[in-house]
């Protein structure tokens, strides 16, 4: 296990079939809008796009363990599973004929609503069951510091993640979650860890909804609480790969101004759990042009200079490495609202699923994310999703 602060350790470079040495799939958390990321892996992968690192927090995390859990050919199959068996919990409030009906938004705000209110009384199958008796009935201990149990997760977890492929470091996989006693964030990485169900659970224990769980006499949180992608944790690993990230998120920094309290529930929400992606990206591409310039200028340095400890040291930080970083945005509805996340009905789940097969669509025909960036361009970031009518790449500012 490893906390924020340290570094990511390398990861070894693989062939595939870009000019990048890595390719790194970064799943963003967001509750049942997470099947938008099953959807854009599956388009990845028949454009022959291979993930050779997973991480993910919370609802990524799953998404991530089923990934780097199964062999190529069973994965999106899994992802199915997952996502069918989790989206049955609302069939009885919206009835299969309601699926192939088009509906004004206001009939689907009242859909939606009533979906997400059978989850909160219902729980989801597979993933997550109200605890009887509940909380404020119980005594001191687990059954009194949540509302659900997520027990079912875990015998989900064990049927369709093979936890020996994991830690077999096929793929590499990266889970992020929140020490509740000290407050640090942490990653169980199968570079160093060896995985197991709890890890996967720990990202996604958000409270109070669900308990901490209990890894190695510590007990941990959903790593949404302290950031919401893993995308930090990706760029720190300075393995000296030229790599290639598509940053999946779940939650859009953008956004209309909220004119009742639902749509600032629903902003609030948006912008909590979106931030950390922006900052991290910013932060990254600042920390590049100092590594660039470091190096333009160790170039020059005579060899006693080049040699003192101190530029020394800086070559120890500098990254030789070229990267590109795709951003895809799943795009809510504005009849979604601030129940989204835990609106699992199967018409919800199909519509995230396609939009995220959609948009990886959009995004795989761009053919100059697969290049090498220039180095003045190092890092290149692309978003063709939510950028103007003509699409272009957002280079890092001069």
């Amino acid at each position: 296990m490893l906390h924020q602060g340290t570094h990511a350790p390398a990861e070894p470079p693989r062939p595939g079939a870009t000019q990048f040495e890595s390719v790194a799939l970064v799943l963003q958390g967001g509750g049942a809008l997470g099947a938008y990321q099953a959807g854009v892996y599956e388009r990845l992968l028949e454009a022959e796009v291979e993930p050779t690192w997973v991480s993910g927090i919370s609802i990524g995390a799953i998404n991530s363990a089923i990934i780097a859990g199964n062999a190529r050919e069973h994965r999106v199959e899994r992802l199915r599973k997952f996502w069918e068996l989790v989206s049955n919990a609302s069939d009885g409030v919206v009835g299969d004929q309601w699926t192939t009906m088009a509906l004004a938004d206001p009939m689907r705000v009242w859909l939606n609503q009533l979906a997400a209110s059978r989850v909160l009384v219902s729980g989801v199958p597979g993933f997550f069951e109200p605890r009887v008796p509940p909380p404020f009935m119980a005594l001191a201990g687990a059954g009194a510091t949540s509302y659900y149990d997520t027990a079912p997760l875990r015998a989900t977890l064990e049927r369709l993640v093979d936890f020996d492929r994991i830690n077999a470091r096929e793929t590499r996989l990266s889970i992020g979650a929140v020490n509740v006693r000290t407050g640090n964030f942490a990653y169980f990485d199968n570079a160093t860890d060896t995985i197991r169900p709890e890890h996967v659970m720990a990202s996604g224990a958000l409270p109070p909804g669900f308990d901490a769980v209990e890894i190695d006499g510590e007990r941990y949180w959903d790593g949404g609480m302290v950031s919401n992608t893993p995308l930090d944790w990706v760029l720190s690993s300075r393995s000296g790969l030229d790599t290639l990230i598509f940053q999946v998120d779940l939650w859009s920094a953008r956004g209309e101004l909220p004119n009742d309290l639902a749509s600032v529930a629903t902003r609030m929400k948006e912008i909590q759990y979106s931030s950390r992606t922006r900052s991290a990206t910013d932060a990254f591409r600042r920390t590049e042009k100092l590594r660039t310039a470091f190096n333009e200028l160790l170039a020059q340095m005579p060899p006693e200079l080049a040699a003192s400890p101190q530029a020394r040291l800086l070559a120890e930080a500098a990254d030789p490495a070229l990267y590109n970083i795709v951003t895809l945005v799943y795009r809510s509805p504005t009849y979604e609202g601030q129940f989204k996340d835990f609106e699992f009905s199967r018409r919800t789940m199909n519509e995230h699923w396609q939009a995220g097969y959609a948009d990886a669509a959009k995004t795989v025909a761009h053919g100059e994310i697969f290049e090498l960036p220039q180095l003045e361009n190092n890092p290149a970031l692309y978003d063709f999703l939510t950028a103007p009518a003509r699409p272009q790449p957002i280079h890092s500012p001069t």
